[in-house]
């Protein structure tokens, strides 16, 4: 059974233990799934409205291009904790001789490429999904938009959880080059899209108040 069947309290209990995975990288992927669907809630509670009748063509375009990502998210739980297996294993390999130690860099690297690629790919999910939050709260039913709001934050948090997992593999490669350019990369998915995740809450918020 892949880690997104589990029931939630398995799930949590399962994160609460000493096991390796899954962590906070699964987590997160989680909770960008559970995020981007709190949006195609809203598209669900919008079509089928006379009120919203010129939006939705774009509301069923919205939930289309949102279940795509919220499964992709669900898949990308099992993803990390695959990934992070091979790499456990190899910060225990030997490095007693040259050769053990030339064999162990070079695992180990492939390893923690491996380890950032699953993290990276949540990021970007998770800000895919914010700009289709943007367009629900926005279009969406005023009935639902509070969902836009909790859904927003929650892919915020796991935009920024899912980077914490690539720093830490990228500050372990010896491949500087190639580490600086998943940082750039995280540091710019980081630097744009939690400013827009916070102005689509402040929005949704103000309009509650």
């Amino acid at each position: 059974m892949s880690l997104s069947q589990k029931s939630c309290e398995s799930f949590v209990s399962e994160l609460a233990s000493k096991a390796p995975v899954p962590g906070g990288g699964g987590a997160s992927a989680l909770v960008g799934a559970v995020g981007c669907a709190l949006g195609n809630m809203v598209g669900s509670l919008t079509v089928g409205k006379k009120r919203y009748a010129d939006v939705e063509a774009e509301m069923y375009e919205l939930m289309e291009k949102s279940e795509k990502i919220w499964r992709e998210l669900l898949d990308l739980i099992q993803r990390d904790a695959d990934v992070f297996e091979p790499l456990s294993k190899a910060y225990g390999l030997p490095k007693n001789t040259e050769e053990e130690k030339a064999e162990k860099e070079r695992v180990m690297s492939q390893c923690l490429k491996d380890a950032c690629s699953v993290p990276m790919e949540i990021m970007r999910k998770c800000c895919e999904a914010i700009e289709l939050i943007k367009s629900y709260a926005e279009k969406g039913s005023k009935l639902a938009i509070s969902d836009a709001g909790v859904g927003v934050a929650f892919c915020k948090a796991a935009l920024m959880g899912a980077s914490l997992n690539v720093f830490i593999n990228t500050k372990a490669m010896t491949d500087r080059e190639y580490a600086e350019e998943l940082n750039k990369e995280a540091n710019g998915m980081l630097e744009k899209y939690t400013a827009l995740a916070d102005d689509i809450y402040d929005s949704v918020a103000g309009r509650l108040k």
